[in-house]
């Protein structure tokens, strides 16, 4: 990169005694979406490579889920009206003598991702529409570069934006949600399912832990049941370390249960998704886990999109990386935040402009901090091309 597209500025400490804090979990709706958009592409590259030698023009970050219908019981419950799942976006419909089978892709990963995250998913839980369609010709054309070894040219004009380190409210949320859907969790405790939501509110040095977590029916005997369940949630979150961080930590779950008119958060599935929420790609948490609305961040719906030269994924990832690294590798900086811009029709490790903003442990950016920040950031933009073989391993976490 050149000087005229770096920027450095301090990072001030703001002091702020309020912080929001937000994650949705796996079995989330637009976490699911997310997810299953995500996989078609990763699927697609699969498949481009092994017939074409190189991953080929598609963007499949237009994924809907449309709630089913169910009556969820105590001891039971049965799926009524399956959810909808709906794939648009644009992909390379076919290659050479081939036809690609985007809408068998789209089958089996939806497919696989209830059965290998849905612990409780009965069968015949999801419908797939897919509604993909060539792309246009003029992105198709931006892509071609990378087919030849050249560096590809960025195919919008977009923004990646990322920080680091995580708080520990941050840690807090994130490590919640990650234990309640882990398989040590549901294998003990099969009546939890996996569409958790975690929202924190930190006033001082006070956490409001808020969890949402949809509860299988047929492995609850009754109310009291139930309550015992939540109660145990609770207790365990309680006891994670990073909840010992906080001496004041209010836990609420399920908030919007009203125990004496039996209205709780009972499921079949374990998903929101048979019955009452929708899920839509880009609506979820970003690529460090989180949703964090007093934080730098893209609006970018970065699952689904080529991991060859769509800018809305690859300077998210990049952006996380640079911060993360920056971090840890720069003893004086204490935290970092990262805004990357691509322009349109420009190689994309030619950023438009890159912004680090450094806090440092003296209030003092010197000609080594600043250096070595730098230093970071190039290597991560020069090596953005590797991207492709990440993503399409599935290495790369993004939600």
């Amino acid at each position: 990169m050149t000087p005229e597209t770096v920027r450095l500025s301090a990072l001030l400490k703001t002091g702020s005694s309020v912080e929001i804090i937000e994650r949705k979990g796996k079995g989330h709706p637009d976490t699911m979406a997310d997810a299953m958009a995500e996989a078609c592409s990763r699927e697609l590259c699969r498949f481009y490579i092994e017939t074409a030698g190189f991953v080929l023009h598609h963007n499949v970050d237009k994924l809907l889920i449309a709630a089913g219908n169910s009556r969820p019981a105590f001891g039971g419950g049965e799926i009524v009206k399956p959810f909808d799942v709906y794939l648009a976006g644009r992909a390379t419909i076919r290659t050479g003598d081939l036809d690609v089978p985007v809408k068998e892709i789209a089958q089996g990963v939806v497919d696989d991702f209830i059965k290998s995250n849905l612990h409780a998913a009965p069968a015949g839980l999801a419908r797939v529409y897919c509604l993909v369609r060539p792309g246009a010709s003029e992105l198709v054309d931006l892509f071609k570069r990378a087919s030849v070894g050249e560096v590809p040219l960025a195919n919008d004009t977009s923004i990646g934006a990322a920080y680091a380190p995580l708080s520990p409210t941050e840690q807090l949320v994130l490590a919640t949600e990650q234990f309640l859907t882990s398989p040590g969790s549901t294998e003990v405790h099969p009546e939890r399912g996996e569409d958790v939501k975690v929202m924190a509110l930190r006033k001082g040095d006070a956490v409001h832990l808020t969890i949402a977590c949809a509860m299988i029916g047929r492995h609850l005997e009754n109310q009291d049941h139930y309550i015992a369940a939540k109660r145990a949630i609770e207790d365990q979150v309680r006891d994670l370390p990073q909840a010992r961080a906080f001496d004041q930590l209010h836990i609420v779950v399920n908030a919007a249960d009203d125990i004496k008119a039996g209205a709780i958060y009972l499921t079949v599935s374990g998903t929101s998704a048979e019955a009452g929420d929708d899920g839509q790609t880009g609506r979820g948490n970003r690529v460090n886990g989180l949703i964090a609305p007093m934080k730098p961040a893209s609006m970018e719906a970065i699952a689904g999109k080529n991991p060859v030269n769509h800018v809305g994924k690859l300077y998210n990832v990049v952006a996380q990386r640079i911060c993360n690294q920056v971090h840890a590798e720069v003893e004086e900086i204490t935290a970092v935040q990262c805004i990357l811009l691509s322009c349109i029709g420009q190689r994309i490790d030619r950023p438009a402009m890159v912004e680090l903003r450094l806090r440092t442990r003296s209030g003092e950016i010197t000609r080594g901090i600043e250096t070595a920040a730098m230093e970071i950031a190039d290597r991560n933009v020069e090596c953005i091309t590797g991207l492709v073989g990440e993503f399409t391993a599935g290495t790369v976490t993004i939600f």
